[in-house]
Protein backbone atom coordinates (compact mmCIF):
# COMPACT_ATOMS: atom_id res chain seq x y z
CA UNK A 1 0.00 0.00 0.00
CA UNK A 2 1.67 3.96 -1.10
CA UNK A 3 1.96 6.00 2.54
CA UNK A 4 1.12 10.00 0.77
CA UNK A 5 4.11 12.08 2.45
CA UNK A 6 4.00 15.48 1.03
CA UNK A 7 2.19 18.50 -1.32
CA UNK A 8 4.84 20.66 -2.85
CA UNK A 9 3.47 23.80 -3.74
CA UNK A 10 5.67 26.66 -5.27
CA UNK A 11 6.26 30.00 -3.55
CA UNK A 12 8.21 33.26 -4.36
CA UNK A 13 9.35 34.28 -1.14
CA UNK A 14 11.26 31.49 1.19
CA UNK A 15 11.14 33.56 4.35
CA UNK A 16 7.61 34.77 3.64
CA UNK A 17 6.39 31.62 3.50
CA UNK A 18 8.04 29.52 6.32
CA UNK A 19 6.93 32.52 8.56
CA UNK A 20 3.30 31.98 7.71
CA UNK A 21 3.20 28.12 8.32
CA UNK A 22 5.44 28.30 11.28
CA UNK A 23 3.04 30.78 13.03
CA UNK A 24 -0.69 29.66 11.20
CA UNK A 25 -0.04 26.01 11.48
CA UNK A 26 2.79 25.38 13.65
CA UNK A 27 4.82 23.91 10.75
CA UNK A 28 8.89 24.03 11.02
CA UNK A 29 10.94 23.72 8.24
CA UNK A 30 12.23 19.49 9.17
CA UNK A 31 14.44 19.71 5.97
CA UNK A 32 16.10 22.17 3.47
CA UNK A 33 18.12 21.14 0.48
CA UNK A 34 19.85 24.05 -1.85
CA UNK A 35 20.47 23.47 -5.20
CA UNK A 36 21.93 25.86 -8.14
CA UNK A 37 18.48 26.70 -9.21
CA UNK A 38 16.16 25.65 -6.81
CA UNK A 39 15.85 25.41 -2.83
CA UNK A 40 13.39 22.76 -1.13
CA UNK A 41 11.96 23.66 2.41
CA UNK A 42 10.05 20.88 4.15
CA UNK A 43 7.91 21.79 6.67
CA UNK A 44 6.33 19.40 9.31
CA UNK A 45 4.62 19.11 12.75
CA UNK A 46 4.40 16.86 15.53
CA UNK A 47 0.68 16.13 14.70
CA UNK A 48 0.91 14.49 11.35
CA UNK A 49 3.44 12.49 9.57
CA UNK A 50 2.82 14.26 6.31
CA UNK A 51 4.90 17.38 4.72
CA UNK A 52 4.46 20.50 3.28
CA UNK A 53 7.20 21.05 0.34
CA UNK A 54 8.08 24.69 -0.40
CA UNK A 55 9.80 25.00 -3.77
CA UNK A 56 11.92 28.25 -4.54
CA UNK A 57 12.69 28.63 -7.70
CA UNK A 58 16.00 30.81 -7.59
CA UNK A 59 15.94 34.06 -9.84
CA UNK A 60 12.25 34.06 -9.93
CA UNK A 61 10.58 37.85 -9.58
CA UNK A 62 7.13 37.54 -10.74
CA UNK A 63 4.45 35.79 -9.01
CA UNK A 64 3.29 32.49 -9.67
CA UNK A 65 -0.30 32.25 -11.58
CA UNK A 66 -2.35 29.29 -9.73
CA UNK A 67 -4.63 29.17 -12.59
CA UNK A 68 -7.80 27.33 -12.15
CA UNK A 69 -6.69 23.77 -11.45
CA UNK A 70 -5.78 23.91 -7.71
CA UNK A 71 -8.17 23.58 -5.07
CA UNK A 72 -6.84 24.03 -1.32
CA UNK A 73 -5.61 22.27 1.16
CA UNK A 74 -6.45 21.53 4.54
CA UNK A 75 -5.62 21.68 8.47
CA UNK A 76 -8.14 20.22 10.89
CA UNK A 77 -7.86 21.72 14.38
CA UNK A 78 -9.82 21.08 17.84
CA UNK A 79 -11.50 24.33 18.45
CA UNK A 80 -12.30 26.30 14.76
CA UNK A 81 -13.58 29.53 16.39
CA UNK A 82 -10.45 29.92 18.30
CA UNK A 83 -8.09 29.50 15.61
CA UNK A 84 -10.55 31.86 13.47
CA UNK A 85 -9.72 34.34 16.33
CA UNK A 86 -5.76 33.94 16.90
CA UNK A 87 -5.51 34.03 12.67
CA UNK A 88 -7.47 37.15 12.68
CA UNK A 89 -5.21 38.72 15.49
CA UNK A 90 -2.05 37.60 13.65
CA UNK A 91 -2.95 39.66 10.65
CA UNK A 92 -4.11 36.32 7.77
CA UNK A 93 -7.44 37.73 6.97
CA UNK A 94 -9.57 34.30 7.14
CA UNK A 95 -13.19 34.28 5.76
CA UNK A 96 -16.13 33.90 7.76
CA UNK A 97 -16.37 30.66 9.42
CA UNK A 98 -18.79 28.67 7.85
CA UNK A 99 -21.22 26.03 8.91
CA UNK A 100 -21.77 23.68 6.44
CA UNK A 101 -25.31 22.32 6.54
CA UNK A 102 -26.33 20.79 3.71
CA UNK A 103 -29.12 18.55 5.18
CA UNK A 104 -29.84 21.06 7.74
CA UNK A 105 -27.93 19.24 10.65
CA UNK A 106 -24.41 20.75 10.86
CA UNK A 107 -21.69 18.63 9.21
CA UNK A 108 -18.74 20.37 9.20
CA UNK A 109 -17.51 24.31 10.40
CA UNK A 110 -14.33 25.74 8.40
CA UNK A 111 -13.27 29.04 6.98
CA UNK A 112 -10.52 29.77 4.57
CA UNK A 113 -7.30 31.59 4.35
CA UNK A 114 -4.97 32.43 1.76
CA UNK A 115 -0.70 32.02 2.30
CA UNK A 116 1.79 34.53 0.93
CA UNK A 117 1.05 33.47 -2.23
CA UNK A 118 -2.22 33.29 -2.85
CA UNK A 119 -2.98 29.82 -2.04
CA UNK A 120 -6.20 28.32 -0.43
CA UNK A 121 -5.93 26.60 2.91
CA UNK A 122 -9.30 25.16 4.76
CA UNK A 123 -9.29 25.14 8.20
CA UNK A 124 -11.73 22.59 9.13
CA UNK A 125 -13.10 21.83 12.96
CA UNK A 126 -12.14 18.16 13.67
CA UNK A 127 -14.53 15.40 13.45
CA UNK A 128 -14.69 12.18 12.06
CA UNK A 129 -12.13 11.17 9.98
CA UNK A 130 -10.05 13.78 10.28
CA UNK A 131 -9.34 13.44 14.07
Amino acid sequence: MAKYIHSMIRVLDEAASVDFYDRAFGLKVAERLDFESFTLIYLANAESATELELTVNKGRTEPYNLGDGYGHVAFSVDDVDAEHARMLDAGFAPRKLVDFAPGGEVIARFFFIKDPDGYEIEVLQRAGRYK
